[in-house]
């Protein structure tokens, strides 16, 4: 079912999050659907973007699983159960649900629980039409393929030049790991109303450069709440979001 999938990457501080839950939010208004949000950051805040609790987490259900994997309730697979608490893990918001991956493994082998995690993740996945994952910078989730591959990979920078070096090896890496990634394009975030994207489009191996304006309201709503459901559609930074996730979905489509 799923028609576009896309991901977040990007240095810590830059806006990925923003830009995640700012996405989620513009595809469930223009579509009507409800968007599935994967939070594939260990440091997981997109909750907090999204007005919505934290609630379980997969690597929460990971630690349980491991521990009791040989006590399950009579009658019941393995494979029920991981299906059944994954569900539970599951945050029912305005437009979407939220599935937060939480923290890395611990000790001890993971393998076969991961394997059935990545099955039923999978399974849920192709339940949504629209699916949006704000992943670490070091995509570890995308690596070990706990999550689906994404139609466009978008890498977040800010105009720093660490900022936009560190975009570029996230996409040196993306390649290096193979990912089932159509696209992969740089989002320059926190532009100012004079800056020109295309001064950007210097930087190889990306298929498109994005420009997000800087917001003075998320800026100044900050100091009081981490929730983006109120910003306004004619936001400078959520319409230049807006029209970037367009862009990818019309250009994904006709592939």
């Amino acid at each position: 079912m799923s028609v576009f999938t896309a991901a977040v990457a990007g240095k810590g501080g830059v806006g990925k999050t923003t830009f995640s839950a700012l996405a989620v939010r513009h595809l469930h208004d223009s579509s009507k659907e409800v968007v599935l949000a994967v939070d594939a950051d260990p440091n997981a805040n997109l909750h907090a973007k999204l007005d919505a609790p934290l609630g379980r987490t997969i690597g929460d259900l990971r630690e349980e699983l491991l521990a009791n994997v040989d006590e399950l309730p009579a009658g019941v697979s393995k494979q029920e159960h991981v299906e059944y608490q994954i569900r539970l893990a599951l945050t029912e918001g305005g437009g979407f649900d939220l599935l937060t991956m939480g923290r890395q493994e611990g000790a001890g082998c993971y393998c076969y629980i991961n394997n059935i995690l990545r099955t039923f993740i999978d399974s849920l996945s192709e339940k949504y039409a629209y699916i949006v994952m704000d992943n670490e910078a070091g995509m570890e989730h995308l690596s070990r393929r706990t999550t689906r591959s994404s139609d466009t990979l978008f890498i977040v920078s800010d105009t720093s030049k660490a900022a936009l070096e560190s975009a570029s090896r996230i996409a040196d890496l993306a390649r290096d790991m193979d990912l089932s990634t159509y696209r992969t394009v740089l989002v320059q975030n926190l532009m100012r109303p004079d800056e020109e994207v295309a001064q950007f489009r210097s930087f190889s191996g990306f298929d498109a450069v994005y420009g997000v304006r800087r917001s003075a309201l998320i800026q100044e709503s900050s100091r009081s709440t981490e929730s983006l459901m109120d910003v306004p559609a004619t936001d400078p930074a959520f319409a230049d979001i807006a029209k970037a996730i367009d862009e990818e979905r019309r250009t994904t489509a006709g592939r």
